[in-house]
């Protein structure tokens, strides 16, 4: 199974129900449908997903989250409780901060877009052409450069955020992206592709790192200048020193396909999809040091760095799994909306934010402090 395609993937889960469980398998950030899990008769259908579909701004505690079935992105003032939307393009899929600028910036995947919001009005201020099938980004705040990834081009679209301008690099495709903004270098990784390709940002070389197909979840640590890599096939993480180049893995659960990383304590959480657990390595001494049972097919996870809570999406059992970091435990689940699958934490708060796949788009957790 493993063996398949990306393209393949994306054919197959316009079948059946079944088929798009197999994809979620495959595929943990690519595509699901609400209806695999059969609230209606009607034939199901599917939409790209990624775990950059809600992001939050920690400087005007604002979160942003795509409603992908409604052409916009939901807007919460975390201090008020405010909510506006605001219109973009079609099929957005994943956004991104600059919080230097105070800019948000939406992938709209069906028109092959980038809509770029001004965070202080809360309205789309340029949309920037871009090649066909965005998927997902990542800002360098320093250089005010927006980088896109795109899943069926040989590209990567770099967008000047001083004036909104596209240009493209030959990066061959790409299905994750990751940016160190000390050295300006570009992480790209490609499902299907053996190799990590770092791109530096002042002169474009590549540099390819062999790492192993089915990658899927990526994390740069800016503390350690160090890649962490989800592989799906192998049910470890890879460990990528971006200063040697040298690579190590780390045994985990089946199938993961999400990480996340709390530099205070140094932990690393993975989310393990197939067994249905979370990792937890001590970055010291690179090792798991414990496999805590979360919910039905997990789909992400995040952390709230100040109050070393964790957070696991639950994306088939329509929950939120609340772990306790400092004593690995399991606090308990809280309920979200639909098919939720992605997370973003206001650190000012500690309040949890979660995208699900149906209406409500974007939900507000209910946890004790």
């Amino acid at each position: 199974m493993i063996s398949f395609s990306h393209a393949s993937l994306v054919a197959s889960f316009m079948r059946t129900a079944a088929s798009i469980v197999v994809l979620c398998v495959l595929a943990p950030l690519l595509a699901i449908s609400a209806l695999a899990w059969g609230s209606d008769a009607q034939s199901p259908t599917g939409r790209l997903i990624t775990s950059a579909a809600i992001v939050s701004n920690p400087e005007s505690q604002k979160v942003y989250a795509v409603n992908e079935g409604a052409q916009s992105v939901s807007v919460v003032d975390v201090k008020t409780g405010a909510k506006v939307i605001v219109p973009v393009g079609d099929g957005p899929i994943a956004l991104a901060v600059n919080r230097r600028t105070n800019r948000i910036y939406v992938v709209n995947e069906q028109s092959a877009s980038v809509s770029v919001i001004d965070g202080k009005m809360d309205k789309v201020i340029a949309t920037v052409p871009v090649d066909q099938t965005p998927y997902t980004l990542a800002v360098n705040e320093v250089t005010n450069k927006v980088y896109v990834t795109h899943t069926y081009s040989d590209s990567l679209t770099v967008i000047d955020g001083s004036m909104n301008l596209p240009s493209t690099i030959k990066t061959g495709s790409a299905d994750g992206v990751a940016v160190d903004t000390r050295t300006n270098k570009i992480f790209l990784m490609g499902y299907e592709n053996p190799q990590i390709r770092i791109v530096d940002g002042d002169s474009g070389t590549i540099t390819n790192v062999m790492v192993g197909p089915h990658i899927w979840g990526m994390l740069f640590d800016d503390d350690t200048s160090t890649l962490y890599l989800a592989h799906t096939g192998t049910g470890e993480v890879v460990v990528l020193d971006e200063k040697t180049l040298s690579v190590n893995t780390i045994p985990v659960g089946k199938i993961p396909c999400s990480v996340a990383v709390n530099p205070k304590t140094k932990r690393l959480y993975v989310v393990n999809y197939g067994d249905e657990t979370l990792s937890v390595i001590d970055l010291n001494h690179k090792r798991e040091i414990a496999a805590l049972p979360v919910g039905k097919h997990p789909q992400t996870v995040a952390v709230d760095i100040t109050r070393n809570r964790v957070f696991v999406a639950d994306v088939h059992g329509n929950d939120i799994t609340v772990i306790d970091g400092s004593g690995n435990a399991v606090i308990g689940k809280v309920e979200a909306g639909g098919h939720p699958y992605a997370i973003a934490i206001d650190p000012g708060s500690g309040e949890a934010f979660v995208a699900n796949y149906e209406t409500p788009w974007i939900t507000a957790l209910a946890v004790e402090k």
